[in-house]
C-alpha cells in the first residue's frame, strides 16, 4: 500500500460500490494471556465449559441474524464456526492440557487453537490462511467469556469501519447500525467478511496494511470499491465528484433493471446470450429479476461447502432437478465437481503446489465412484432437456473419452433401473489450461461446447498466480498473448459449429466486452449482478464496429496498447451514447 499527496491509500478492491462517510477506528481489545499456575482444575474446567456454552449461544444468535440477511447458504459460515466449538478432539485436548498442566484456562485455549491457526497460516492457499482470522475470533470469543468480559459492541450508525480485521461476525452485527463500508488492514477476496460484504452489498477495501495507523478517527472518508482507493479528507472538488458518482449508479441502477425483459442485441442486430454464473441456490431469482438467459456455470462444490463428505445421489438430484425446474426452459450448464487447487476439498490432502496438481477431471478420473454419482445425478435431472454437463481442468483428450464412457456407463445403468434421463444430454469441456487452448480443434470435434475460463486460462498463460497481491500487475486479462489465446479457441469453435462461451471474471468487466463481442462469441456467463450493465453495453454497441476492434487489438503488441485502445472504444462508443453512469466505475 501507498500513500501519495492527495491521501489516497490503495488496497485489494473486495466489495463494489462508493460510500462517503466519518470513519470509526475499530480496534479490538487484545486480551493479556498469562500463563499462571493453578490448583483447582475441576473449577477451571468447569469455567471452560460456561465459557463454550456463552460462546455458542452468542455465535447462535448471530447465525439467526445472518441467516435473515444473508440465506442460510451464506449464514453457514456461521454454522461451521459453531461446530469448532464442539470439535471433542480440541475440546478434550484443552481440558486435558488444564488438568496436566495446570495453567489458566484462557492460556491454554490461547496456546491451543493457535497451533491451528499458525497451521493454516504455513499453507500455500489463501483460502485457508483466509480461514486462520475465523478462528481467531473464535478464539478470542472463548477467552473473552472465560475471564466473563462483556463484548463492547457499541458503534454509531452511518460510519465507515477502519479496522486491522473484520470476522463475519463483526460484519452481519454492524449491519444493524447501517455501516456504509469496511476498510480493513488485514483479508483478501476470499476472506468471509468479504464474502459477506457482497452479500450485504456494503463497499469494502481490505489488505491496506496500515489504514489503522493512517486514517483518524472521524476523518471524512470515500471508499471506492470497484478500485480499492480510499481518499482521506478529501477536497470539495473531489467530493463533490463522487457524490454525483453515487447519485448516477443509483439512476443507473434503475435504469438497468428496466432492461429485464429487452434482448442484448448490437445496434447492427447480433445478439449475444447472457447467462449467469450460479454459486447459490438463493440466487436463482436473481437471474429473472435481472433478465439472464439461463445458467451457463453451476459451481456444484457449493453442496459440499462445510460438509465433512461428498453428497450422496439423491440430494445431488434433488438439487439438479429444482434448479433444472426453476430455470426451465432456459438452460442450466452445470460443472462437474472442481476440486482441488484453491477449491475446497473435503480430504485431508496436502499438495506442494495445489495449483498445478490434483485437481479438477483427474481427481475425479481417479475416483470413479464419486464422479459417478454426481453423473448419473445429472442424468437423471435432465428429463426436462434444458441441462448440459461440462468437465473441468481437461488437458488431453484422453480425458474426455474416459468421460464418455463413464457418461455412457451410466446411462446404461440408469436404463436397467428404469430411470429416465435426456438421452441426448449436451456435454462440454471448460478450456483453462493452454494445452486445451492449443487443442481446441481436437476438442470441439469431441463435444457439444466450449466454455473459456478465463480466471483460471490467463493466470496459467501468464504463468501468475491471480490470488497473489505482488503479481497483480502481471495478471493482465488484455495480453497479447491472451487476446490471441481466446481467437483461436472461439475459431476452432465454430469450425466445428458448436457453441463457444466465456465464463470466466472478464465476461463482466464492461471494457471487454466490445472486444469479446467483436472476437466472435455468442455467449457470455456472469455473475449475475452484472448482466443488466453488460447487456446495455451491448445495446450501445455495433457488431461490425466491435469486430474491427477485435482485429486491431490482435495485431498488436504490448498489454498497454490493447487497454488503452479498448478503453479509447469505450469512451467514443458507449460512454458517448449513453446518460447512465457505465464506465465510471472504470
Amino acid at each position: 500500500m501507498k500513500k501519495d499527496t492527495n491521501k489516497i491509500l490503495h488496497g485489494i478492491a473486495s466489495a463494489p460500490g462508493f460510500a462517503i462517510a466519518q470513519a470509526h477506528i475499530y480496534l479490538k481489545d487484545r486480551e493479556e494471556i498469562s500463563d499462571s499456575n493453578i490448583t483447582d482444575t475441576d473449577e477451571a474446567v468447569k469455567s471452560l465449559n460456561e465459557a463454550l456454552a456463552k460462546s455458542k449461544k452468542e455465535l447462535n444468535k448471530i447465525f439467526s441474524l445472518a441467516i435473515d440477511k444473508l440465506g442460510e447458504k451464506r449464514a453457514a459460515i456461521f454454522e461451521a464456526q459453531l461446530m469448532i466449538l464442539d470439535d471433542p478432539i480440541l475440546i478434550s485436548n484443552i481440558v486435558k492440557r488444564i488438568k496436566e498442566e495446570k495453567k489458566l484456562p484462557e492460556y491454554i485455549v490461547d496456546d491451543e487453537i493457535s497451533k491451528y491457526q499458525q497451521l493454516m497460516n504455513l499453507a500455500h492457499e489463501t483460502y485457508m490462511k483466509e480461514r486462520s482470522h475465523d478462528i481467531e475470533d473464535i478464539k478470542n470469543r472463548i477467552i473473552r467469556n472465560l475471564k466473563k468480559k462483556k463484548w463492547k459492541s457499541r458503534i454509531e450508525s452511518d460510519v465507515i469501519v477502519v479496522a486491522r480485521s473484520i470476522s463475519p461476525s463483526d460484519t452481519v452485527l454492524f449491519s444493524r447500525v447501517n455501516v456504509k463500508a469496511y476498510v480493513t488492514d488485514l483479508g483478501g477476496l476470499t476472506s468471509h467478511a468479504s464474502i459477506v460484504a457482497r452479500s450485504l452489498s456494503i463497499p469494502a477495501v481490505v489488505g491496506l496494511h496500515d489504514s489503522t495507523t493512517l486514517i483518524e478517527d472521524g476523518d471524512l472518508l470515500i471508499v471506492d470499491g470497484f478500485h480499492g482507493d480510499i481518499i482521506i479528507n478529501p477536497d470539495e472538488e473531489t467530493l463533490n465528484k463522487y457524490k454525483d458518482k453515487i447519485e448516477r449508479l443509483s439512476k443507473a441502477d434503475k435504469e438497468l433493471r428496466e432492461l429485464k425483459d429487452e434482448p442484448a442485441v448490437t445496434k447492427d442486430g447480433k445478439e449475444v446470450k447472457l447467462m449467469a454464473n450460479l454459486d447459490l441456490s438463493e440466487e436463482v431469482e436473481l437471474i429473472f429479476q435481472n433478465g439472464a438467459k439461463g445458467v451457463g456455470l453451476v459451481r456444484t462444490e457449493q453442496l459440499f461447502d462445510n460438509a465433512e463428505s461428498f453428497p450422496e445421489e439423491e440430494e445431488q438430484y434433488l438439487y439438479y432437478k429444482s434448479l433444472s425446474e426453476k430455470i426451465y426452459p432456459e438452460t442450466v450448464i452445470i460443472r462437474a465437481f472442481d476440486i482441488g487447487g484453491d477449491k475446497v476439498l473435503p480430504v485431508d490432502l496436502k499438495e506442494p503446489n495445489p495449483f498445478l496438481g490434483w485437481r479438477g477431471i483427474r481427481l475425479l478420473l481417479d475416483n470413479p465412484n464419486l464422479f459417478k454419482t454426481q453423473v448419473r445425478a445429472v442424468l437423471r435431472a435432465s428429463v426436462n432437456k434444458n441441462i448440459k454437463f461440462m468437465i473441468p481442468m481437461v488437458t488431453e483428450l484422453a480425458e474426455i473419452r474416459k468421460f464418455k464412457m463413464i457418461l455412457e456407463d451410466c446411462k446404461e445403468e440408469l436404463r436397467k433401473e428404469g430411470h429416465s434421463f435426456d438421452k441426448g444430454l449436451k456435454i462440454g469441456v471448460m478450456v483453462e489450461i493452454p494445452s486445451a487452448a492449443v487443442m481446441a480443434k481436437e476438442f470441439a470435434e469431441q463435444v457439444d461446447f466450449l466454455s473459456i475460463g478465463t480466471n483460471d486460462l490467463i493466470q496459467y498463460l501468464l504463468a501468475v498466480d491471480r490470488v497473489n497481491e505482488i503479481l497483480s500487475p502481471l495478471y493482465q486479462e488484455f495480453h497479447p498473448a491472451v487476446i490471441r489465446t481466446l481467437s483461436h479457441i472461439i475459431k476452432e469453435g465454430k469450425k466445428a459449429k458448436i457453441m463457444v462461451s466465456l465464463c470466466g471474471e472478464m465476461s463482466s468487466d464492461p471494457v471487454a466486452v466490445p472486444l469479446l463481442v467483436g472476437l466472435g462469441l455468442d455467449c457470455l456467463s456472469m455473475s449475475v449482478s452484472a448482466v443488466p450493465m453488460i447487456k446495455k453495453i451491448i445495446r450501445h454497441i455495433s457488431f461490425k464496429e466491435c469486430k474491427a476492434l477485435a482485429e486491431k487489438c490482435l495485431s498488436l503488441s504490448t498489454e498497454i496498447e490493447i487497454n488503452n485502445k479498448l478503453h479509447i472504444f469505450f469512451t467514443n462508443n458507449v460512454l458517448t451514447t449513453s446518460e447512465d453512469f457505465l464506465g465510471e466505475i472504470q
